[in-house]
């Protein structure tokens, strides 16, 4: 039992990648699962599909390794944040589809809470903004649109819980409603100061506590994989929301530390170690996470549209087969064409917080064509970057957030991409030989808690770097790209 699975529930696909005692991945297995939009803006995911591809993925991995259940050591789950379910206590019956963290139905309601001066409070309580992305507001979308429900809820019949506490239950069967503490502070309902649920954001939600999870540390006891599920029990060790984990997987132990994961979306935290840092500049305030009963916090911006960009040119304006068609479009794009796209499908992030605009081009020519088109996506996610880092380094003055920005998630195999990031944040972008660094910190935080994995400092020094990116473009192109960049954002709000 030297082995550890990790299971990464993602936004648009399910893995499970098995870790050896070297914490050296040795084999994995990926499916993806349909994405459902029923209205503008609406985003959902059928829950039938998350359990199925998480058990199917975990046997496939666990096959294709040579091994069997009885070899796993421990289960450690990452997992999308934010995305919210609530399903029957006694069943296990979901009430409704899974409401995605990049759903924005919620968004009125939002705007309520901030008209009435409610943000204040959330803000001060989670350290989160008032905003559809948020479990919170789904919740309540779900109380209060589901017919029954909010009865249902109140006589102690249903329950909620992100994608990690979904499965948990699933997994255990039913003998565990738990989560951790950092999918905790993503919901809008836990005060990220004080260790618990806000019963003032409860109620002004009108959400009973009761049916919300208990909060555990990122490492910890959260239940039993049941033998039938996998061949074997398999005690479930590790748990951290998706940014976390790779938080944890990029060794990001010491405040000050940055990193940046590109994913279906791009999140950047800075450890701000046993602070608490307030944003004046719309960044969140979060847990990066919690061992042993400490809090490390971090302050997080997030964009919503990043892998998902190559998605929509491949699904949407089917110009591209796959992913790795992008980096070669873009090297044959026009240099004399400076197109750009804001990718607002579903709103802008951090540090705009605009949930009504919705995504733009601009300076198209009659040459424009996939290759532009191609380059504009991907720089958009540098881009998008740059707002972050620019948001975090005023945040915190005096903290000393690195200058250089370790990276991982899957657009960062892109060398173009990656060089243009270096490019237009005018600092270092280090790539680590583990580019799967979510499942890693799933793993390790798993792993440490059975006793294989080595502690906290030892495992910091086991991070290898594959590429430093250094930026090679002029300032003054650098400032110029950029200036360009805030005006098509702006031209976007004020059309939204």
């Amino acid at each position: 039992m030297t082995h550890i699975l990790a299971i990464d529930q993602g936004t648009t696909s399910t893995r499970a990648i098995v870790f050896d005692a070297d914490m050296r991945i040795k084999t994995s297995a990926q499916e993806e699962f349909p994405q459902h939009f029923p209205d503008s803006g609406w985003v959902e995911h059928d829950p039938a599909d998350l359990w199925s591809t998480t058990v199917s993925t975990c046997k496939a991995a666990i096959e294709k390794a040579g091994l069997t259940a009885a070899d796993i050591a421990a289960i450690g789950i990452t997992n999308q944040r934010e995305t919210t379910v609530v399903w029957d206590k006694t069943t296990g019956e979901p009430i409704y589809n899974a409401i995605v963290w990049q759903d924005r139905r919620t968004s009125e309601f939002c705007a309520e809470l901030r008209a009435a001066g409610h943000d204040k409070t959330i803000t001060a309580k989670s350290g989160l903004l008032a905003d559809p992305y948020f479990s919170g507001t789904k919740l309540k979308w779900l109380l209060d649109n589901v017919d029954g429900a909010r009865a249902r809820a109140q006589a102690g019949e249903l329950l909620f819980g992100t994608i990690d506490c979904y499965l948990i239950w699933k997994m255990t069967g039913g003998e565990r409603h738990v989560t951790d503490a950092t999918n905790a502070a993503r919901t809008m309902l836990y005060d990220i100061h004080n260790g618990r649920w806000s019963q003032t954001i409860c109620d002004l939600f009108d959400i009973p506590v009761q049916m919300l999870p208990e909060v555990l540390d990122c490492a910890a006891d959260f239940g039993t994989a049941q033998a039938d599920l996998l061949g074997h029990a398999i005690p479930i060790l590790g748990v951290a929301g998706d940014q976390q984990a790779a938080t944890v997987g990029q060794a990001c132990f010491q405040p000050g530390m940055l990193k940046s994961t590109y994913g279906t979306g791009c999140f950047a935290l800075l450890n701000t170690g046993e602070t608490a840092v307030t944003s004046h500049n719309r960044l969140l305030t979060t847990i990066a996470y919690q061992l042993d009963g400490k809090v490390t916090y971090a302050l997080e911006g997030s964009i919503f549209i990043a892998g998902a960009v190559v998605q929509w040119l491949r699904d949407g304006l089917k110009i591209i087969d796959g992913a790795p068609e992008t980096q070669p479009l873009a090297e044959q794009a026009d240099d004399n064409q400076n197109v750009i796209l804001v990718p607002a499908f579903v709103g802008l992030g951090a540090p705009y917080w605009n949930a009504e605009c919705r995504g733009a081009v601009f300076g198209l020519t009659r040459g424009t064509g996939p290759e532009e088109m191609a380059r504009a996506a991907l720089q958009s996610v540098g881009y998008q970057t740059r707002d972050l880092l620019e948001a975090m380094r005023a945040d915190w003055q005096d903290g000393g957030a690195s200058a250089t920005l370790r990276v991982d998630g899957g657009m960062t195999a892109s060398d173009w991409t990656m060089q243009f990031l270096s490019d237009i944040l005018g600092a270092p972008v280090d790539r680590p030989e583990v580019l799967e660094t979510t499942a890693l910190g799933a793993a390790w935080l798993a792993g440490s808690r059975a006793g294989i994995y080595p502690d906290q400092a030892e495992f910091a020094k086991t991070w290898a770097l594959e590429r430093t990116f250094e930026p090679a473009m002029p300032d003054d192109e650098r400032d110029v790209r950029y200036s360009a960049w805030k005006r098509a954002v702006q031209a976007t709000i004020a059309a939204g």
